[in-house]
């Protein structure tokens, strides 16, 4: 037998090389660590072995509705213990967007939650109101569950205006299992474009590259150093492609190995669960 030989799926020797290279994780949250309500027996153990691996994390999320204390202390009724540091969401990304390149957009029209609009106010963001005469510098789309016709209008009215507008995230549908639809944040832009004809100017969350540009800034990272851990081809796996980070797709939520199998660009490391990356990440540092 040959004492080098890894333990587990066949891995190609570039990808070993990869692995070796990880100084942090990206994971995604609904499909990846936890399943709606309920956490994956095998969460804690692979977060308490990064730990001892000396591998950090950031927990990512698409959804702007709550804020990062909102998350946190979901994480925390799960049984994971978080700090602001390991989480990142798609309303930081915008925030953090708008102040490095848009640093004189500071007045916003924002059709978001309560939760949302006070992560933007408490980063140095004004809000503007439902009038005419109260110009905003930029409007973002999120995805808000306490919308309203007349808010939805003026947002349109602005668009229409020319002001320069960003979105939180692409997701045309929020996942629910409750007999409804959660009309997302990519479905109000693709209604504001027909109601318009324009599009937002940039779209952050998953799968844009900016979501791993943030975790990069605050740990000092190159993408090289980032694996990007996720259960959905077109978001995680995807930016993952986009950000120039090793691409890990679990499969223990939406995508199955069929489809990886089948995409055009599939995901660098297809693997049942975080338990199999875990042994891999300690095997490629033994």
């Amino acid at each position: 037998m040959n004492a080098c030989k890894k333990p587990g799926p066949d891995i190609r020797p570039e990808n070993w090389t990869r692995l070796r290279a990880i100084r942090h994780l990206a994971l995604d949250m609904d499909g990846t660590i936890y399943r709606g309500g309920t956490l994956f027996p095998f969460t804690r153990g692979f977060l308490q072995r990064m730990r001892g691996l000396g591998i950090g994390y950031t927990f990512l999320t698409n959804n702007p509705s709550k804020s990062s204390a909102d998350y946190l202390a979901h994480l925390n009724r799960l049984g994971i213990s978080a700090g602001p540091d390991e989480l990142y969401t798609s309303a930081q990304a915008t925030i953090d967007w708008l102040r490095s390149n848009r640093p004189e957009a500071r007045r916003l029209f924002i059709l978001g939650t309560a939760s949302m609009q006070g992560q933007f106010t408490a980063a140095g963001f004004a809000l503007t109101t439902d009038d005419p005469a109260d110009t905003p510098d930029a409007v973002v789309v999120g995805f808000d569950l306490t919308l309203t016709y007349a808010r939805l209008c003026r947002a349109a009215w602005w668009i229409q205006k020319g002001i320069f507008c960003v979105a939180t995230n692409p997701d045309f549908v929020c996942p629910t299992d409750q007999p409804t639809v959660l009309v997302d944040c990519g479905a109000l832009c693709a209604m504001f474009q027909a109601a318009t004809g324009r599009a937002p100017d940039r779209v952050f969350g998953k799968p844009d590259p900016s979501m791993l540009d943030g975790i990069r800034a605050r740990h000092g990272l190159t993408a090289a150093e980032i694996a990007m851990v996720g259960d959905r081809l077109y978001t995680d796996v995807l930016m993952a492609r986009r950000a120039g980070a090793l691409g890990v797709l679990v499969l223990t939520g939406e995508a199955t190995a069929e489809d990886a199998a089948r995409s055009s660009e599939p995901p660098d490391l297809t693997l049942p669960s975080l338990v199999e990356l875990g042994d891999l990440l300690a095997a490629s540092r033994s």
